[in-house]
C-alpha cells in the first residue's frame, strides 16, 4: 500500500525493527553510521542515504519512513565530519559514498544485495549521481536538491564568490579542511564534475531528480535544469527551500513511490 510508510509495522512481524550502529572502513578510516532495519525476515532492499554539507540535515525522518515502507536505510558520516576521523574533502565524500554503497548489503544478513539504491541531498545528491554512474549495481538513484560542484566551478565570478563564502562558513563540524581548500578542489576538478556530463552513464537507469523552487543554495536554474534536460529521469519540483522544510511529507512520498516502482 502506498501509505504503509505512514503506519507502524504490524506488531506480529518478526524479527522486530532494529536500529544497529554500524562501522565500515573507507580509505583506512572507520566511518560511523546507523542502519534502520525493517520488521520482518527480509530480504529487505537497501537505501544508502547521503547527507549534504556539512550535514545539519541528515534526513533521519526519511530513513524512518523508508524503514516503515520496508526498505533498510543506512545513514552515515563522511570522513572528517561530525567526529569521524580523517580529512573532509569533496573527493573523500565521493569515495565514502561509493564505499557505503559497496558495503551496505553486507551490514546485516536480512538485506538484499540485488536491490540497492542511493538517495542523496545537496552534496549528497551530487555524490549519489556520481556513485550510480560509476557503479552498475546501483538499481536506482534519487538526487534531492543536488548541489552541482561542477556547474558552480564553471559559473560567473559572483557565483564562485558565493560558493567560497558558503564553504568557509560551515567548517565547524568538519576537520582537515577549510573553505579555501574546498573551493580550490572544486575549481581543480571543474567541468569533469558537472552532473549533466553523467547522462551517458545514467542512460536507461532509474533516476529521480527533485528540485526545490525556493532553493537559495542549489537554485534550480544552475543546479537542476541542465541536469534534468540531459538525463532521462523522473523529475519533480516542490515549492520548498533547500532542505524541503515544509514539504517533508511530499518529498518522502515522491522518494518512496519512485523506489516502489524501481526496486
Amino acid at each position: 500500500m502506498d501509505d504503509r510508510w505512514q503506519n507502524d509495522p504490524d506488531p506480529n512481524d518478526h524479527p522486530r525493527a532494529r536500529t544497529p550502529e554500524v562501522r565500515f572502513d573507507s580509505g583506512g578510516v572507520p566511518l560511523l553510521g546507523v542502519l534502520h532495519v525493517p520488521a520482518g525476515p527480509g530480504p529487505h532492499p537497501v537505501v544508502v542515504l547521503l547527507h549534504g554539507f556539512p550535514g545539519n540535515e541528515r534526513n533521519f525522518d526519511l530513513a524512518q519512513a523508508l524503514r516503515r515502507a520496508g526498505y533498510a536505510a543506512l545513514v552515515f558520516h563522511y570522513r572528517g565530519s561530525w567526529g569521524v576521523g580523517g580529512d573532509y574533502s569533496w573527493s573523500n565524500v565521493l569515495a565514502d559514498a561509493a564505499r557505503a554503497v559497496a558495503v551496505a548489503p553486507g551490514l546485516d544478513p536480512s538485506l538484499d544485495p540485488a536491490r540497492v539504491a542511493v538517495v542523496g541531498h545537496s552534496i549528497g545528491g551530487f555524490a549519489a549521481l556520481h556513485t550510480a554512474a560509476r557503479d552498475a549495481s546501483v538499481r536506482a538513484v534519487a538526487a534531492l536538491a543536488a548541489y552541482d560542484l561542477g556547474a558552480v566551478s564553471q559559473a560567473s565570478q559572483g557565483v564562485l564568490d558565493e560558493a567560497r563564502t558558503m564553504f568557509a562558513g560551515d567548517p565547524l563540524p568538519l576537520r582537515g579542511t577549510s573553505g579555501d581548500a574546498l573551493y580550490e578542489e572544486m575549481r581543480t576538478h571543474g567541468a569533469a564534475w558537472q552532473l549533466k556530463n553523467l547522462a551517458p552513464r545514467l542512460a536507461g537507469r532509474p533516476v529521480l531528480l527533485v528540485a526545490a523552487a525556493h532553493d537559495t543554495v542549489a537554485w534550480p536554474e544552475l543546479h537542476y535544469d541542465p541536469l534534468a534536460a540531459a538525463v532521462d529521469a523522473e523529475a519533480a519540483t516542490l515549492p520548498a527551500d533547500h532542505v524541503f522544510s515544509d514539504h517533508r511529507v511530499a518529498l518522502t512520498r515522491a522518494v518512496i513511490q519512485f523506489l516502489d516502482r524501481t526496486l
